[in-house]
């Protein structure tokens, strides 16, 4: 239990620093919301090596202090729909075992996006923000391949080292 804690604070760091870069280099096409969601590498590997509960804490978390830090309560109340909408459909597609992470990583992106129009669309009681959402998919998408790539090359090379250690007790 110790060491689960240990990852993650070590792993809501890691997160915290991923959105601070991604604040800092903002991604403007005219489009808002685009965003290459790094902090969401840290929350699939977290899926994948520590488990359901510990993925919802580290995400939960990580939206809460970037929100405090960054943002203000709306972008919070945005990046609560779209951070638990995405886990939510992460979670159940890596259970039913039919995507790879890269595939989980692809519906966290688009559903991320999908969750924070939705709010949008009901905030501003329009539902001409919908008009965005082929836009936000294609992003979440090729966001969710950059991402899922990544976050399976890490995963392999984390499971090799918990592999070693637990080999060598």
């Amino acid at each position: 239990m110790a060491k689960k804690t240990a990852y993650l604070g070590m792993f809501t760091a890691l997160a915290f620093v991923f959105s601070y870069i991604e604040f800092l280099l903002p991604i403007n096409l005219g489009i808002p919301g685009i965003k290459l969601g790094l902090a969401n590498l840290v929350i699939i590997v977290s899926l994948y090596t520590m488990g359901t509960s510990w993925a919802f804490t580290l995400s939960l978390v990580r939206i809460l202090l970037t929100g405090l830090t960054f943002g203000n309560p709306a972008s919070m109340i945005y990046s609560l729909a779209g951070g638990m909408l995405s886990l939510v459909i992460m979670i159940v597609a890596r259970r039913c075992k039919l995507f790879s992470v890269t595939g989980v990583s692809v519906l966290g992106g688009v559903f991320h996006n999908v969750g924070q129009i939705l709010v949008a669309a009901l905030v501003v009681e329009t539902a001409s923000l919908l008009y965005y959402l082929p836009i936000l998919v294609l992003s979440g998408t090729a966001a969710g391949v950059l991402i899922g790539i990544v976050s399976s090359i890490l995963i392999r090379h984390l499971r090799k080292i918990a592999d070693t250690q637990e080999a060598g007790r």
